[in-house]
């Protein structure tokens, strides 16, 4: 078994200077934090594979080697979740191997006091991978650490979750990232909704804007039939130097929130804004905030949820009137 894994990682391989992507191995104990650690990894943009036996480490490491793998950084955990299938001196000696013929891989261990893993049991609900055939949860979790001393007498990376809260985490596999070639951390998706307050507000909105208190095109007739995407509407609304001094502030405001949005963990972040029917004021001043925030390099979706539908209410009237 071992000679076929060292096979799997021919010395003609790739050399130090051409590895592109570094490799991190999450392992520990069972509830350490393993699968928030991973999720971290993932929102941070790494690649990651979720308990993967052991024996199958060499084929996914040639898997991300030979395919247009985007991500610089692959993360996969491995642990007492995959029964028979889990060897931790196997895996010891796979990483080896890997670095001898040029991979990066480094190992990351989690792992926390019994009490506090008992208590995370408890609170959870949730069996642990080795309470099997009559096996307490205080015997799974003494046979788990000798299972896993390998890979903890190897690992470059020991993180003690005990006093550990999700965001401390956050912060250790961010700085864990960093260290092993992750690029730039995917950047906040911002979805900029405009709507009508009379269809209710988007059920998603994380931050709501009422922008009612700006001076409303329906009113001027030559406006009313046009939508904020209209220039003339457009111009209405920008113009006004109430609507400058409001977009300027939330502007600022907005420039102050998202970055400390995106330190806390957070992918994505609904900004909704809204007038009274959700054609005019609201599709300018959403039209206006996704353009700046593209700009600063944001990934923007901007919809208009309610436009269309005030744009056939007006087509309906229209031909009513007419007939």
């Amino acid at each position: 078994m071992l000679v076929r894994a060292i096979s799997a990682f021919p010395s003609t391989a790739l050399h130090w200077e051409a590895v592109t992507v570094r490799y991190l191995l999450l392992t520990g104990m069972s509830g350490a934090g393993k699968t928030l650690a991973l999720r971290n990894l993932e929102d941070l943009g790494a690649f990651c594979v979720d308990n993967l036996p052991p024996r199958m480490i060499s084929g996914l490491i040639e898997s991300c080697e030979n395919s247009a793998l985007t991500a610089q950084t692959a993360a996969f955990s491995v642990d007492v979740r995959s029964g028979v299938l889990f060897d931790a001196h196997q895996a010891s000696l796979l990483i080896r191997d890997a670095q001898e013929v040029g991979r990066q891989v480094r190992t990351v261990f989690l792992e926390a006091e019994n009490e506090a893993l008992l208590a995370r049991f408890k609170e959870s609900r949730r069996e642990h991978p080795l309470c099997t055939d009559g096996t307490s949860l205080t015997e799974a979790i003494a046979i788990e650490r000798q299972l896993l001393q390998p890979l903890r007498e190897t690992a470059d990376y020991l993180i003690d979750t005990t006093s550990l809260n999700p965001r401390s985490l956050l912060a250790r596999m961010r700085e864990i990232y960093r260290e092993n070639g992750g690029g730039e951390e995917a950047p906040l998706r911002v979805e900029v909704v405009s709507f009508g307050f009379k269809r209710g507000i988007p059920l998603q909105a994380d931050l709501t804007l009422d922008v009612r208190f700006l001076p409303n095109p329906f009113y001027i007739p030559e406006l009313c039939r046009h939508s904020g995407r209209d220039a003339d509407v457009r111009d209405y609304v920008l113009g006004n130097p109430v609507t400058q001094t409001f977009l300027e502030k939330e502007k600022e405001l907005l420039a102050f929130l998202l970055p400390h949005y995106r330190e806390e963990g957070k992918r994505r972040l609904v900004l909704a804004v809204g007038c009274t029917g959700g054609a005019h004021r609201s599709v300018a001043i959403a039209e206006n905030l996704a353009a700046w925030l593209t700009e600063l390099g944001y990934k923007v979706l901007l919809t208009h949820r309610d436009m269309e539908i005030e744009q056939a209410r007006w087509s309906e009237k229209s031909e009513k009137s007419e007939n």
